[in-house]
């Protein structure tokens, strides 16, 4: 059985956010546009999404730049606007989102667990957690002993898994590297991607090549 891994399609990594990507919109909608063309050719499909509470040193410190390796602009705090899933994604293809950094780095949507963002609770906390403003409620987003995303996977038959989404030299290549050490079979299709740093990403792309994914273009022709 196989699965599709969106990996942070995100409108703080899109443009206009606050760690944009450029491509990211575009990449956005051309995974909806596989989605309405492909979608029954999966068993599952899941999204991840950085949802950072208080992630610890991941941001850069008040005062600081940010050096864009260890430390990073304040970005998908739970609960706001930059966290959600960008709008040219069709949420409705969805089975299940986890949700990785509410108190540390977690670049792998591996270190993700299963979670509801878009759903607030009866009885949810009001006001603000943490000292970047995510909601409260969101904090709760995740549900204590919630399954993680191989858990998750596992449980649902999955063997094979096709990873896409932001960013290629970033979460996507943790994603990928960590599914590949599972055990799962891996397909990455390269044209529903998007990097920070183009020559960084053709590095992840051979790297992930390198220990055993499929890079393949959406047209179905294997590079």
């Amino acid at each position: 059985m196989r699965a599709l891994i969106i990996v942070d399609v995100q409108n703080d990594f899109c443009e206009g956010g606050a760690l944009a990507i450029d491509g990211g919109a575009r990449t956005a909608g051309r995974i909806t546009a596989f989605l309405d063309e492909q979608a029954q050719d999966f068993d599952a499909v899941v999204a991840t999404r950085d949802w950072h509470v208080d992630p610890g040193p991941h941001f850069a410190p008040e005062g600081t730049d940010p050096d864009f390796t260890e430390t990073w602009p304040v970005h998908c705090v739970a609960g706001t606007s930059g966290a959600e899933l960008h709008p040219a994604l069709d949420s409705e293809y969805l089975d299940a989102q986890f949700l990785k950094g509410r108190f540390d780095a977690a670049y792998s949507g591996f270190d993700g667990q299963l979670g509801s963002p878009d759903l607030v609770r009866s009885g949810a906390p009001e006001g603000t957690a943490g000292p970047f403003g995510a909601t409260a409620a969101a904090a709760t987003a995740v549900e204590d002993g919630a399954a993680g995303l191989d858990d998750w996977l596992r449980s649902e038959g999955i063997t094979s898994v096709a990873v896409v989404g932001i960013a290629t030299d970033h979460c996507v290549r943790a994603t990928v590297l960590d599914a590949i050490d599972a055990g799962y079979d891996v397909t990455v299709y390269t044209d529903l991607v998007a990097g920070v740093d183009a020559a960084r990403s053709e590095e992840a792309l051979e790297l992930m090549e390198d220990n055993g994914a499929v890079l393949q273009r959406w047209g179905g022709s294997t590079e």
